[in-house]
């Protein structure tokens, strides 16, 4: 049988989909069907909350994973908690000096605004379509189509996002599918055809294919 390989738990942190969603992509996809046993147990999982995961991406933008987590440290000891209120209390010069662009500190600083005025309805998105999320989350200066799907597939876990401009997943496909030639975006959205309902999943395997250790915003 074509699951007898699959691992049957992947904890509680994993989404409610993971297991059905490996199954799918195992039936579906010749590379899917070697590389998801490589990984048993290892799942998507969230982390911290909608703002939080936000401001990271903001941070993290252009700039190395060790440089961000340095940036983002010394930033986060600026206050007592990192809550958008906290955030607006926050002196320019201080931003600065944790090593934040002007331009950064600006998009913090919007991104605060929006969340303090409610001109994101973070209790809505449960029940909002991925695109309607990606309109809202796009109108905040700093954050782009790439930056909101990332949130979309990383905190609220959302099983069916195919983000296209990703390099790791335009690099994986490349490799597994293409024997290394660059890959069109339409020509990316064919192999994904027989990923659906669940190319986050896909994805999420394929970034494993090149870099074993998952990442997380």
């Amino acid at each position: 049988m074509a699951t007898s390989s699959l691992p049957a738990d992947f904890g509680p942190e994993a989404p409610a989909y993971w297991a059905e969603a490996c199954r799918h992509l195992v039936k579906r996809d010749r590379v899917l069907k070697k590389l998801i046993p490589q990984y048993p147990g290892a799942s998507l999982q969230s982390r911290g909350d909608a703002f939080v995961t936000l401001a990271r991406s903001i941070v993290g933008q252009q700039i190395s994973v060790k440089a961000a987590q340095s940036v983002w440290d010394r930033f986060e000891a600026l206050t007592r908690k990192m809550t958008p209120a906290q955030v607006l209390k926050l002196k320019v010069d201080d931003m600065r000096g944790a090593g934040l662009s002007a331009r950064k500190v600006e998009y913090l600083v919007d991104l605060a605004l929006h969340f303090a005025d409610k001109r994101v309805r973070v209790n809505d998105w449960p029940g909002m379509d991925d695109e309607a999320i990606i309109a809202e989350l796009v109108a905040i200066r700093g954050i782009g189509r790439w930056t909101a799907e990332m949130f979309l597939i990383f905190h609220l876990m959302r099983p069916n996002v195919l983000p296209l401009d990703d390099i790791g997943l335009q690099n994986g496909i490349s490799q597994a599918y293409f024997s290394g030639e660059p890959v069109s975006r339409s020509e990316i959205r064919e192999v994904a055809a027989t990923w659906a309902p669940y190319c986050s999943v896909a994805t999420w395997y394929i970034w494993r294919s090149l870099d074993p250790l998952p990442v997380s915003y």
